[in-house]
């Protein structure tokens, strides 16, 4: 069997967009595995905070947040949340940003790595992105994170003590380091083969041609 091609993927879990790049690559995979004669893909998530001064919880909505945070008239982000909750629905994703709690997103990417440790990375993924944009769940304390991760079949309790004594923090300042190196300053960012930079939440199609890309260019190589 050929060497997988490996793909890290920078994101944050409170990031829209990369909800829906992971969505859109997840599709370019499935086009690309389609084909039996291409190689594997391993698929890796790291650590990326794009507000890390956020508060636990946020007392206010999404579009008072971001019309702090980013500086924008309050009809501006108004404008920006339904154009993004509509290419959302176009990918398969029901945004309600009416209910998200925006909160820090650091131990959500603690519990992503413990998740990881425990072979359940993807699905820990999946399941924060679903609660925070589709079900107006708090992604940012730790008995709610403990509960996320019960839900996905990890022992909460396990799950909660790792997060209690910040057993992945590490793992998680080791990603944003990472990030800085490669010179990412935005999410979502994807990596192939530890060479390849694409940037931003693209179409299947781009991500489906990356891939072949990355195989034309080993047999290049060889």
């Amino acid at each position: 069997m050929s060497e997988p091609i490996t793909v890290d993927i920078w994101s944050d879990i409170a990031c829209p967009w990369c909800y829906i790049g992971k969505r859109r690559f997840e599709r370019g995979l499935e086009s690309f595995s389609s084909d039996a004669d291409n190689p594997p893909v391993s698929v890796r998530f790291h650590s990326f905070e794009l507000a890390p001064d956020t508060p636990i919880d946020f007392e206010g909505s999404e579009e008072e947040f971001l019309a702090s945070y980013k500086g924008m008239p309050a009809d501006q982000v108004a404008q920006m949340l339904d154009h993004v909750t509509r290419v959302a629905e176009q990918t398969g994703l029901d945004y309600d940003f009416g209910s998200v709690k925006h909160t820090k997103t650091l131990k959500a990417h603690e519990l992503v790595h413990f998740a990881r440790a425990q072979g359940r990375e993807h699905d820990v993924v999946e399941r924060l992105m679903r609660a925070y944009f589709v079900e107006g769940r708090h992604v940012g304390r730790i008995d709610d994170l403990a509960n996320l991760a019960g839900d996905v079949g990890l022992d909460r309790d396990a799950a909660a003590h790792a997060l209690e004594q910040g057993t992945y923090a590490a793992d998680v300042a080791k990603d944003k380091a990472k990030a800085a190196e490669f010179g990412i300053n935005g999410v979502p960012f994807f990596v192939f083969d530890g060479q390849y930079g694409v940037s931003g939440a693209q179409e299947p199609e781009t991500f489906n041609t990356v891939l072949r890309e990355v195989v034309t260019r080993r047999g290049a190589q060889s």
